[in-house]
């Protein structure tokens, strides 16, 4: 373990340095959006060059350059759909390489490099600054480097503790090797990637199925999703407010809050209406797993091709949602989500303006809410649509893939691994935009200078 840590905090230190060298050189002609998504790029190559090296596998052979991107693109982008198993296909190497790519994807890349800099003493200049606000969508500049350590203070204690307790479930089942498993899947789990090496042990792709209803596993996993999900600002929020939850900000409510909901709604859901036998332990873990998971860690403790097509259903809508802003989560957001329900609202009870708890929801952040929405099921549903026609297979089933991609889920029916070249492209372009988020490509692509201003004269158009 000495050895994995020196190394990572080297490959770190070298890539803070370079990213230093790259915004010096061009921070002057791109944007914070436009260096956070060549950050990413840039890491999903690197990903993808160790992972072709001969040790990275098992076999002895290298990987192929398609398998070895699409792992680092989905390793990176913390989703979790495999081509290859992960256990039984990638070495000791390329599995740490993969668990490093994790960290470093779930945190971003700008708070890992932001972080090193803090440790090896360096000033943080104001553009680094004005890029960490961006990647951990902070509400202000202001703080922002004490954010970044309030973040791995999380991260570090929240993976240690998951690890520490999961330690006795693996260790009594698989030995000394229950180590690794237990950081290797605590990491997972936080940083919501779904990425599992329980391959060589219960089989290829089975993620945690052996462990359906062993609560030393099932209610760690659960919390550590929850807990990277929620998004970082609520975490301050709680560590500054503790349980004065009226001085909390109105996004931390409306976070807590829909989280809350999309926890026991569908949980109540999946219990009363999918998993009917069995012992009440059983059913209770198996549909509290399967509402969280969706929301975006990717492991499962059962098939889903034992759920109705109305599960299915649920799966993915929860899955488009996602979790909360600045969090190792994707998907829609939360509160995206929220704020549509309350704009409609608003519509519905003829009232000027969208309001959650007391406050009153800019226009503008209603417009980005419905931008985003319109996005991901747009390029979803073409994206299933060319999946369905290159590779002949029920469009059902290629909409689940192509979600559980752009929503950086993993959760999968089983047909990804064998999927064609062409599909296997538009998941990795899929997850790719899910974990740098769909608006940042927007303003990464349009130059806020050329921002138009000016007003049109309004004429009424009837909708609906």
């Amino acid at each position: 373990m000495p050895s994995l840590q020196l190394a990572l905090y080297n490959v770190l230190t070298v890539f803070e340095r370079r990213q230093n060298m790259v915004i010096r050189f061009l921070g002057k002609k791109l944007s914070s959006f436009q260096i956070i998504i060549f950050g990413f790029l840039g890491l999903i190559l690197i990903g993808t060059a160790l992972l072709m090296l001969p040790f990275a596998v098992k076999e002895g052979s290298s990987a192929s350059l398609e398998d070895a991107l699409f792992t680092s693109t989905s390793a990176v982008c913390v989703t979790g759909l495999v081509v290859r198993d992960t256990a039984s296909y990638w070495s000791g190497f390329g599995q740490a390489v993969i668990l490093i790519l994790i960290q470093i994807g779930g945190l971003g890349i700008v708070s890992v490099a932001a972080f090193i800099a803090m440790l090896s003493g360096r000033k943080i200049t104001l553009l680094q600054r004005s890029m960490l606000q961006d990647s951990i969508s902070a509400h202000q500049i202001g703080g922002i480097v004490k954010m970044t350590g309030f973040v791995f203070k999380i991260a570090l204690v929240a993976e240690l503790s998951g690890t520490l307790i999961m330690l006795p479930v693996f260790c009594g089942r698989y030995g000394l090797s229950g180590i690794w498993m237990s950081v290797f899947h605590s990491v997972s789990a936080f940083c919501n990637a779904g990425f599992d090496i329980m391959g060589d042990k219960t089989g290829p792709f089975s993620s945690l199925t052996s462990f359906a209803s062993n609560p030393g596993i099932v209610i760690p996993i659960c919390l550590l999703i929850i807990i990277g999900g929620i998004g970082f600002l609520t975490w301050e929020d709680i560590a500054t407010n503790k349980l004065h939850i009226r001085s909390y900000r109105m996004q931390s409510k409306v976070v807590l809050a829909t989280t809350g909901a999309l926890i026991i709604v569908p949980m109540l859901l999946l219990l009363l209406f999918e998993y009917t036998s069995g012992a009440v332990k059983g059913r209770v873990f198996l549909s509290l797993f399967q509402a969280i998971t969706p929301r975006t860690a990717g492991f499962n403790t059962v098939s889903f091709s034992y759920l109705s097509g109305t599960g299915r259903m649920l799966l993915v809508v929860l899955m488009l949602i996602g979790g909360s802003p600045g969090s190792t989560a994707g998907g829609m957001k939360t509160t995206t989500i929220a704020v549509l329900f309350a704009g409609a609202v608003s519509v519905f009870r003829r009232k000027k303006s969208a309001q959650l708890f007391g406050r009153r929801i800019e226009d503008s952040t209603i417009r980005n809410a419905a931008t985003l929405l319109l996005m991901y099921l747009i390029l979803s549903m073409i994206g299933a649509a060319v999946i369905s026609m290159a590779d002949g297979l029920p469009i059902g089933a290629c909409i689940f893939e192509t979600v559980s991609a752009i929503g950086t889920v993993g959760l999968s029916l089983g047909i990804t691994p064998s999927l064609s070249l062409v599909s296997h492209i538009i998941l990795i372009l899929l997850m790719f935009l899910g974990r740098v988020g769909g608006l940042t490509l927007i303003y990464a692509a349009i130059n806020s200078k050329s921002t138009d201003v000016s007003q049109r004269p309004v004429e009424k158009i009837i909708v609906g």
